[in-house]
């Protein structure tokens, strides 16, 4: 188990990285509509269609036994669902809610027009200038929450932002969700995937917080993404996913993957209706189990490269849906997660504009919970220690931009062209003066040098900007404030869980 150790002190010789402040940015643009109003009502009658016609087959018998005594049709593992259980599950999740971080400084708004930025979660591997591509660590995973910690335009914890293949899967979680909640105090994402990690996460972010049983259940406190087998499938891991978060008040984020010509219809209207009818029955479970439980609808459809089978991302395909996910979460009024990602494999060009698409596409749909905003590499096999600094940039970028324009007397300046008259310049003039130290947004990585002198300083590329910037991050890095009895606290749990066993999984 890796112990806390405080960052050391950043080199006298490097000026310390200036980043904008922690804030969380809200949608202050209408978000974009690509289709009509009857189009996504004629959408909404088809997912109910599918519901009711094909079904789902729901993998975990207590998943059909709650959704049957609601009045579906079980028939086996397929469920059918009808259009008056989804009415009547639409009725009770909230609109938006309160998501408590360990540090109170950090809770997060979840819905309406606010924004979460989460990092990059689940790859296998990680890859950086150095060290290349290769299996993800412990180690790896903790230096990830290290630069969500730092990075203040990074709103959660993430979840594991890369595997630690070092540890075995049995207790991999209870290292990676004590690293997180030690490392960190956003808010944290906790594993689905077994009903022993599902509650081994949520002992230890309660104990983290230092709050009552009785207090977690009023507060969510955790989240987990929760994604269908498309087409039309939950297996039992995730139907227990979403039963026992609704049960404990906490967030469940249902999210078909979807992709055009593989596991959905080829084409995109197709796509988006499979995604909706695997979101609402998603919901209905949830909304079963415990009326009122928090509920993120989950759009992730993109497309497949038709030559290879491969998923494409950052896609006209993948932004035309991200867009009409969004639109469906607004009609329900539930929040919407989104992502932002990219299908390339080196940090390069492609990665960059696939990475801009998707995010801008995940903004002006109204995206509330944009996952994997940094650090996505390789269509999510990979987490990238340059990326994940390139894309902090960009998301501050997008925040400076969310910013309302102040149109006042002193903005618009009427002064300043006085005192400067035609023909002048600006650069020494008092309304200047006042403001050039704040003026304009001051990127992370961008160069900004002219040739000569970017030349001079040997040409360094984004990447080997964003392999320097990685590393000063982490060594600028700060233990957040940890109260001593509720770390002994998590490590006596931790010590006590792995001499059982953890989560069984060898059989």
């Amino acid at each position: 188990m890796t112990s806390p150790r405080r960052g050391r002190r950043p080199d006298a010789a490097h000026t310390p990285i200036r980043q904008l402040p922690w804030q969380q940015p809200s949608l202050t643009l209408e978000p974009s509509r690509i289709v009509s109003d009857d189009q996504i009502e004629a959408i909404h009658a088809e997912s109910l269609g599918v519901l009711e016609e094909i079904g789902m087959d729901m993998l975990l018998p207590e998943a059909r036994s709650i959704l049957g005594k609601a009045g579906a049709l079980v028939d086996g593992e397929r469920v059918r669902i009808g259009r008056d259980i989804i009415a009547e599950a639409l009725r009770t999740p909230p609109a938006e809610f309160t998501f408590h971080a360990r540090n109170p400084a950090h809770n997060l708004r979840i819905g309406g027009k606010s924004i979460v930025f989460a990092p990059v979660g689940g790859p296998p591997n990680c890859s950086d200038l150095d060290r290349g591509r290769r299996p993800g660590t412990l180690e790896d995973a903790g230096n990830f929450v290290k630069l969500a910690q730092f990075f203040n335009t990074v709103h959660t914890a993430g979840g594991a932002s890369v595997d630690a293949l070092d540890v075995h899967a049995s207790v991999r979680h209870l290292h990676i969700t004590r690293n997180k909640m030690v490392y960190s105090d956003k808010v944290p994402f906790i594993y689905a995937t077994g009903r022993a990690r599902l509650f081994d996460g949520l002992e230890i972010i309660r104990l983290a917080r230092g709050i009552s049983h009785d207090q977690l259940l009023s507060e969510p406190s955790a989240y987990t993404v929760i994604n269908t087998n498309s087409p039309l499938k939950l297996d039992a891991p995730m139907a227990m996913g979403i039963i026992e978060m609704a049960r404990l008040n906490q967030i469940a984020v249902v999210t078909p993957f979807t992709l055009l010509g593989a596991m959905a219809p080829v084409t995109l209207a197709g796509g988006i209706v499979e995604q909706n009818a695997e979101a609402l029955a998603g919901l209905a479970l949830s909304q079963l189990t415990r009326p009122g439980a928090p509920f993120v609808y989950g759009g992730f459809t993109s497309n497949v490269d038709m030559k290879s089978g491969a998923p494409a991302f950052g896609t006209p395909e993948y932004m035309k849906a991200t867009i009409i996910g969004g639109q469906l979460a607004r009609r329900y009024r539930l929040p919407y997660r989104t992502s932002s990602t990219n299908a390339a494999n080196s940090v390069d060009a492609q990665a960059a504009y696939e990475t801009v698409f998707s995010l801008w596409a995940a903004i002006m749909g109204g995206g509330n919970v944009i996952q994997h905003a940094a650090g996505w590499m390789e269509g999510g096999l990979v987490a990238s220690y340059e990326k994940f600094v390139l894309d902090a940039d960009l998301l501050q970028m997008v925040q400076e931009f969310l910013k309302p324009v102040l149109v006042n007397s002193e903005e618009m300046g009427r002064a300043a062209m006085r005192e400067v008259g035609p023909g002048g310049h600006f650069f020494g003039a008092q309304h200047t003066l006042q403001r050039y130290a704040t003026a304009f947004y001051q990127p992370l990585i961008s160069d900004w040098r002219n040739f000569q002198n970017w030349e001079a300083a040997g040409s360094p590329t984004a990447a080997t900007r964003a392999n320097a910037l990685w590393k000063q991050a982490l060594a600028e890095y700060q233990l957040p404030p940890f109260d001593a009895d509720r770390l002994a606290a998590i490590d006596s749990f931790v010590a006590r869980r792995v001499a059982e066993g953890g989560e069984k999984t060898d059989f």
